[in-house]
């Protein structure tokens, strides 16, 4: 068939027209490649119409088979499966597609299934399949625990996953490619299709959902260019001497009038803590915004966001301020204006946030930088020249995962047991798992079944039999509850739900948090100022209080890490400031540096600005000590482990003890005595020489394994974290986890799960590659030692980070209010 000419593309194009539309090209090149059959990836810019170009293909494919009934026959049986990222996603994704329905009078049936679906739809949803069927990689693998769930998926056509470039990289990504495996070896021709955004590696991206290359395998881009507008926000004065935090909240006065004059406003917080506060803040600085602003964050109970979601698509509200729990949506939401508050440590996360405003064909996506310190603004100026050079960052895919396969494992015994050559074959065929070893898989089959050979004796650790035909089960009805009630790869602190005394349910707040407080405190939660009664029957007991201080609640998790690319960005400014600074007028004029520019000559005259080939390291003596700073401006997490690296191999010199801080611009080694660096050995102290081992005696990699292990144990199942409302305690999982760390540790000391532990270890906390590249990186730059007499405007932050752990949060702002006015004197 002529696809131009086809019946199912001319009905869209028709439909289409009729409310002055039309499709982009890559929009009809995705229908026409699902129309032969094909899989592949779709990539295009935030509100141009992704979800489309995957649902509409479904329908003309389905329309092109059925030509003459397609109206008055449905499919009867489940044919796009759509899997999203987001619960909230899910729904919109929903509505938007039963709305296409019915103006195009097919008819079809859209069904959602997630946590939050009741479950007598769940129950619904099995005895007469919907057509569509919108879901979540955990809601996936339920299905997959079900017995008879090869006839769910009879008719499955087409699989479409939502946001890959968000779940790519993370263990629910890993889920995903086993739900895919299994949805092949059931339906060999099952088409896969992925929709992401901005991501670098895209052509790994498809691979990791394509894993078998097909000649017919396509990548589609959008060639549409996003226009992108970014506003900074600039203080009324600069601060010389920067410290993290204060200054975004200081300057709510300016983000009001912007909330006054668009349409609707999403303002991005980084963590849930600061945005409970920036909604105070907010409605103290326009108490005229009550009614009209609203607070959405992934701790807030799901009554409440629901109600927030609906009223920000109808336009009922002014303005959101969020989390990344609204970083993902569908098109056409009327916002006009996004706020983002501090810097979001990364291009792919800002260019998602920024592409929340403008979310239609054309529209200029208009995003304000509001910086929390004088500093940030250079991070604006680095985000600016990384969009335009398209440098966004890769997601680099996760490798055995033994835990979320351990789990997959038990999923598949519940349902319909498996034969292990055949889930061999799938497995191994993913990409996640394609160095998965014959021996290691029977390892982990042994593991199931027997508990291994340091859990053999215990019978909770042998949850799956193995029939008489050679089939892999789990018969305990016990044991498959407690498993479908934990399928899932995400793993928080235990959470506590927070109650009114009068009944009413708030939201969830993190245990650790409320076990420092006492009956009478406040906090905020929701937006509301909360008076904590009593911690009762696992539920925090609370009334309403008129107070007009509380405490801001800390969620772990709160800070994430400079991205590789946004700091080779800020090097790449700093190197434009100094030059700048040491030769005025050799750059065009920079809103973000030019306000910056009695800093740098601050930071010029007192020390020095490094180049992009520098590396900048600072010897001061203050009352506190000896302190030496060093700049990679390579993120936190990099920081850290360099930070522990460089005192272990001073310590080798002479011994020394130091405390450490650090930020993402750099780190400080304080002692209470001369530090031994200086021009004759620096470079040694950043050598690639002996890395891994110098590594594992300067940092307690065993006590980080440990606490690695605990999520570990969690997904894999050898830990049970309670039924709802009974979760354990956070520290009784931490000790149950740690047991077990040390009875592998001595007993069988090669476990696969011991082994990820410690990886996990190198890759993400201390992202071993990424050090290894910046002390490369250092190996071939100058490396400029300084030895400035006071505080400097970038060590300063560095110095702040250092006190806050020692002093509460108003102590601390007095004493560095102090220690500004001395510095600047």
């Amino acid at each position: 068939m002529n696809f131009p000419s086809s019946p199912g593309y001319r009905l869209i194009l028709d439909w289409l027209s009729a409310s002055g539309r039309k499709p982009f090209a890559f929009q009809e090149e995705t229908w026409a490649e699902i129309d032969r059959g094909h899989s592949g990836l779709v990539n295009a810019p935030t509100g141009y119409g992704k979800t489309y170009s995957v649902f509409l293909g479904a329908l003309i494919q389905y329309i092109n088979e059925h030509p003459k009934d397609f109206k008055s026959k449905a499919p009867g049986s489940l044919r796009l499966l759509w899997i999203s990222p987001l619960r909230a996603l899910a729904k919109d994704i929903g509505r938007a597609m039963e709305e296409a329905l019915a103006e195009l009078n097919i008819p079809w049936t859209v069904g959602i299934r997630n946590g939050d679906t009741d479950p007598q739809e769940r129950a619904r949803q099995m005895k007469h399949l919907p057509d569509i069927l919108v879901t979540t990689p955990e809601s996936l693998h339920l299905m997959l625990a079900q017995k008879g769930h090869p006839a769910i998926f009879k008719s499955l056509r087409i699989v479409a996953v939502d946001e890959w470039h968000e779940l790519l990289g993370s263990k629910r990504g890993v889920q995903v490619e086993l739900g895919l495996s299994r949805l092949r070896g059931l339906r060999g021709d099952v088409q896969v299709w992925g929709i992401s955004a901005t991501i670098g590696n895209l052509e790994e991206a498809m691979r990791v959902l394509l894993p078998h290359p097909e000649e017919t395998d396509r990548i589609i881009r959008a060639d549409l260019a996003k226009k992108i507008k970014i506003l900074s926000i600039l203080p009324d004065e600069i601060e010389k001497y920067p410290w993290a935090g204060h200054l975004g909240i200081r300057m709510a006065d300016k983000v009001v009038p912007i909330i006054e004059e668009g349409g609707t406003t999403l303002v991005f917080i980084n963590t849930r803590g600061m945005a409970e506060r920036w909604y105070q803040v907010l409605l103290d600085t326009d108490p005229g915004l009550a009614g009209v602003l609203a607070l959405h964050h992934g701790s807030i109970e799901m009554e409440l966001r629901n109600w927030v979601e609906e009223a920000l698509h109808t336009g009922r509200l002014k303005a959101v301020v969020t989390t990344a729990s609204l970083d993902l949506g569908v098109d056409f939401r009327p916002v006009d204006t996004v706020v983002q508050v501090g810097s979001p440590k990364g291009v792919a996360r800002f260019l998602q946030r920024a592409g929340r405003s403008g979310h239609q064909p054309g529209a200029t996506s208009v995003i304000h930088f509001l910086p929390t310190h004088s500093l940030e603004l250079v991070e604006a100026a680095a985000l600016k020249d990384a969009i335009a050079e398209e440098m966004v960052e890769n997601r680099e895919p996760r490798l055995l995962c033994y835990d979320v396969l351990i789990q997959y494992l038990c999923t598949l015994a519940i349902g319909e047991g498996f034969r292990p050559e055949e889930v061999w074959k799938e497995v191994s065929g993913t990409y996640c798992y394609q160095a998965l070893t014959i021996e290691d898989f029977g390892q982990l089959l042994s593991f199931i079944v027997t508990g291994g050979s340091a859990l053999q004796q215990y019978d909770e650790f042998k949850k799956v039999i193995v029939d008489e035909a050679g089939v892999y089960r789990i018969t305990s009805r016990r044991i498959a509850m407690r498993h479908r009630l934990h399928i899932g790869t995400i793993v928080s602190d235990a959470m506590l739900k927070v109650r009114f005394v009068s009944g009413g349910y708030v939201g969830v707040i993190e245990e650790y948090f409320i076990s420092r407080l006492s009956p009478g405190d406040t906090f905020t939660l929701a937006g509301r100022i909360l008076e904590f009664v009593m911690i009762k029957d696992m539920a925090v007991l609370v009334r309403k209080s008129t107070a007009k201080k509380a405490l801001v609640p800390s969620w772990n998790g709160g800070r994430m890490p400079l991205s590789a690319n946004l700091g080779i960005m800020l090097r790449r400014k700093f190197h434009e400031a100094g030059r700048r600074t040491r030769t005025p007028g050799v750059y065009p004029p920079s809103v973000e540096l030019d306000a910056l520019q009695s800093l740098f000559e601050l930071q010029q005259t007192l020390s020095h600005i490094p180049m992009d080939n520098e590396l900048l390291v600072e010897q001061i003596e203050t009352e506190d000590g000896f302190h030496l700073f060093v700049f990679p401006f390579e993120g936190r997490l990099v920081h850290q482990a360099m930070s522990a690296l460089m005192a272990y191999r001073i310590a080798q010199i002479r011994p020394i003890t130091f405390s450490i801080a650090m930020n993402d611009y750099g780190f400080e080694l304080l002692s209470d005595q001369p530090i031994p660096v200086d021009d004759s050995n620096v470079y040694e102290l950043f050598s690639l020489e002996n890395l891994f081992m110098d590594i594992q005696k300067s940092v307690n990699s065993v006590e980080m394994a440990r606490r690695k292990f605990r999520d570990i144990s969690v997904i894999s199942g050898l830990i049970f974290q309670g039924y709802p409302g009974e979760h354990k305690k956070a520290r009784h999982l931490q000790s149950s986890a740690g047991l077990l760390f040390n009875v592998f540790a001595e007993y069988d000391p090669g476990h696969l799960l011991l082994k990820q532990a410690f990886q996990e270890v190198m890759d993400q906390e201390m992202e071993e590659g990424r050090l290894r590249a910046a002390l490369q990186r250092i190996a071939e730059s100058r490396i400029v030692c300084t030895f400035p007499d006071r505080l400097t405007p970038f060590c300063f932050p560095v110095k702040v980070d250092s006190m806050r752990e020692e002093l509460t949060s108003e102590k601390l702002e007095d004493r560095i209010k102090r220690m500004q006015v001395q510095l600047e004197r």
